[in-house]
């Protein structure tokens, strides 16, 4: 995945700002994946809230919803994660520059 469009970077930015949307990313990333039930049951919020916060996290593409009957499973987007970081390096201007070789 190349560099982030604008819009892009700005909704994962968002999404990340929350600190439950973040413990919620940190569970589905470390479990491979979840089910909406079971996000639930490791969080101290309501469904409503869980729900609106999978919303934000699927709308920044950094989880994936997978159906399966009446069940909703949330998956890690690890390659939209790694473009985000990538994009923020590049706009604080932590990546470094590639080295110049001796000719």
């Amino acid at each position: 995945m190349g560099s982030l469009a604008s819009a892009t970077f700005d909704r994962i930015a968002k999404a990340l700002a929350d600190g439950q949307r973040c413990r919620i990313l940190e569970k589905i990333a470390a479990s491979g994946e979840l089910c909406c039930s079971e996000i639930v049951d490791h969080c101290s919020v309501s469904q409503a809230t869980i729900s609106h916060h999978l919303k934000e996290l699927v709308t920044a593409e950094l989880i994936e919803r997978r159906k399966h009957g009446q069940f909703a499973y949330f998956r890690f987007n690890q390659p939209v994660m790694a473009a985000y970081v990538s994009e923020l390096q590049r706009r604080l201007g932590l990546v470094a520059a590639a080295p110049h070789r001796k000719r």
